[in-house]
């Protein structure tokens, strides 16, 4: 969830928040080959099967990326004591978006904080050139400002449960990705204008597609939030490509191919 004011965006009105700008390249990552301990391995084997998918040599980047975001990243708990099933499942979870790219998230993210559950957040929603304050509960929210906050009941079960197309965890760092150009509009740094071109032809037209199928109550392999806007489409895009993805190549294999060039994995390769 992106926690800034909420406009209604009427039929193809969205579609205009991917901007066709270049990007500067990002600063390389020089990754460890510290060992990973052996207590955290099984962790992430008992409570992640989607970590027991990944082939071998991916596995060892992923501990490795998790180690850098876990000596990076400080996390907060809210009314909870944070334990190391708390830093290792949740890190690794957000380090899955990194593989293979030889890069870390944006600077400006520096923290992780985490509720024992659901909590409250103000939403700003606009109406009839209004701003209306109002409390709603939220599972997660990722602050270009530099902070993910996440619920742990629902990061702990996203992970437990890797084909349902929700986790948590990808979908707020994904908001993470697409917030490091300073704007949350659904297309992250992708390093030239025909990437962007491209992106801004595939993503506007499911995007719309899906907008369509979710007001006439269609069934749809990416779950309804994606139709809010831009931004949740791309972050409710990437929990789908992760863990649906024979889903998503049969039913939108134009998007399928998308993310797997911009996230350099083939999940349909993992068992």
């Amino acid at each position: 969830m992106i926690p800034t004011l909420i406009t209604l965006i009427i039929g193809a009105i969205g579609l205009a928040a991917w901007v066709l700008l270049d990007d500067p390249p990002p600063r390389p990552l020089d990754l460890p080959n510290k060992p990973f301990p052996d207590n955290w391995r099984e962790l992430l084997q008992k409570r992640w099967p989607l970590y027991n998918a990944l082939p071998e040599v991916l596995q060892h980047q992923l501990e490795q990326l998790t180690l850098v975001f876990l000596d990076r990243i400080e996390f907060q708990g809210v009314d909870l004591e944070i334990t190391d099933e708390m830093r290792v499942l949740t890190a690794a979870q957000a380090c899955l978006l990194l593989l293979n790219q030889d890069t870390f998230y944006s600077p400006q993210l520096r923290s992780v904080v985490i509720h024992p559950r659901a909590y409250t957040a103000t939403s700003y929603d606009e109406a009839g050139g209004e701003a209306m304050e109002k409390q709603i509960a939220v599972q997660g929210q990722s602050w270009g400002s530099g902070s993910v906050v996440l619920s742990w009941d629902n990061t702990r079960t996203g992970a437990a449960n890797a084909k349902d197309g929700r986790n948590l965890a990808l979908h707020e760092f994904a908001h993470q990705l697409d917030q490091a150009d300073g704007k949350a509009d659904g297309a992250p740094a992708l390093g030239s204008r025909e990437q962007y071109q491209r992106w801004q032809k595939v993503c506007s037209r499911v995007f719309a597609d899906l907008r369509d199928k979710v007001e006439r109550g269609n069934k749809t392999v990416i779950d309804d939030y994606g139709a809010t806007n831009p931004a949740e489409f791309f972050a409710v895009a990437t929990e789908t490509f992760f863990e649906k993805p024979h889903q998503l190549n049969k039913r939108r294999p134009e998007l399928y191919a998308l993310l797997s060039e911009y996230y350099r994995v083939n999940p349909l390769s993992w068992p």
